[in-house]
């Protein structure tokens, strides 16, 4: 007889995208114990014929509708880390490995078997200290709020906020995605200025946006550029210029 007692291996998901102007995480209500009736983030465990990216991405699937073969550009999704602590799941010992997703346009969620509803939660009113925010299940809020700085550092050193504008885009536009992300809105004359110097950013058009109704002037409009990293980096409000 072995020596080891067994143990599961899961995946968790922390799952964002922007949703009328605010950063927002995917939750689902537990349906069955432990937890039942607790807001936890989606996952399940690894089958014992896939590794745990396949898992992550077919949990992702079976979530939000995007598979892997469609994914494309549409965003990002990356291992997190590993949670191992040894009574982080009453049911017996569970080894969570648990990853990120940031992408645009996610449809309204699809509830799984073991979940009663699934819906989209503004991240300011999970990680909050509001008395209604919902207390989340097993570790779900230190993985969270993992998840929630992987995000936010992701925006400093490299270009993934650019798929969250139509091209082409104007530049108070590209600013709103770091406000909703970082939860505080940069400068906006220094994040223009940061934008334009930092090489493969942003491509000008000879075009300008239409004139708004207070009839300002009419802003430039840019397309993505080439570049995927960020040099120098983006720094969050607070940080070194």
């Amino acid at each position: 007889m072995s020596e080891h007692p067994p143990f599961a291996v899961t995946v968790d998901l922390a799952i964002f995208t922007i949703r009328n102007g605010a950063l927002s995480v995917l939750l689902v209500e537990r349906g069955e114990d432990p937890y039942a009736g607790r807001w936890a983030l989606p996952g399940g465990f690894v089958g014992p014929d896939e590794d745990a990216e396949a898992a992550a991405w077919r949990e992702l699937a079976e979530e939000t509708g995007v598979s892997r073969a469609e994914a494309g550009e549409w965003g990002h999704l990356e291992q997190l880390r590993t949670y191992s602590a040894p009574d982080r799941d009453p049911r017996m010992r569970v080894v969570s490995v648990a990853h990120v997703a940031f992408a645009p346009d996610l449809p309204e969620p699809t509830a799984g078997s073991d979940a009663t509803q699934a819906r989209w939660w503004a991240v300011q009113d999970v990680v909050g200290e509001d008395a209604d925010a919902p207390r989340l299940a097993f570790d779900h809020a230190e993985i969270l709020a993992d998840a929630l700085e992987r995000v936010r550092s992701k925006l400093e050193y490299t270009t993934l906020a650019l798929q969250f504008v139509d091209e082409p885009f104007t530049l108070p536009e590209l600013h709103r995605v770091y406000a909703a992300v970082w939860g505080e809105a940069p400068d906006l004359g220094n994040f223009r200025r940061k934008v334009l110097k930092t090489p493969g950013f942003v491509s000008p058009t000879d075009e300008k946006a239409d004139a708004d109704a207070a009839g300002g002037p009419r802003p430039l409009l840019y397309r993505r550029g080439p570049g995927r990293t960020l040099q120098p980096a983006m720094l969050r409000p607070g940080g070194d210029a």
